[in-house]
């Protein structure tokens, strides 16, 4: 478990650092990210859960291809590959 963990982590920085380069790898990190993550039933942080889109799974980075904003104690991305918007409340 601790092994996947890492694992997962080190996904989510090299889909970081390919981003700029290659869209589509980062997008195949985060779905090989995910499918560890549900294999050994992990549940991801919320900081990493934040990263990418729930429903195409794709990398986000704010700015660049996806929008957040605050609104009513919520944080809202809304990716702008397939058009939905992810709500995320404020503490």
């Amino acid at each position: 478990v601790e092994i996947a963990k890492k694992r997962i982590k080190f996904l989510f920085q090299e889909a970081n650092g390919v981003f700029k380069k290659d869209k589509e790898l980062s997008n195949k990190y985060v779905k090989t990210a995910r499918k560890i993550a549900m294999k050994y039933k992990i549940k991801l942080p919320s900081s990493i859960k934040k990263r990418f889109c729930k429903n195409c799974h794709s990398y986000l980075v704010p700015g660049v291809n996806s929008r957040v904003r605050i609104h009513k104690h919520r944080i809202i991305y809304y990716c702008f590959s397939c058009k939905h918007y992810m709500r995320h409340p404020v503490k």
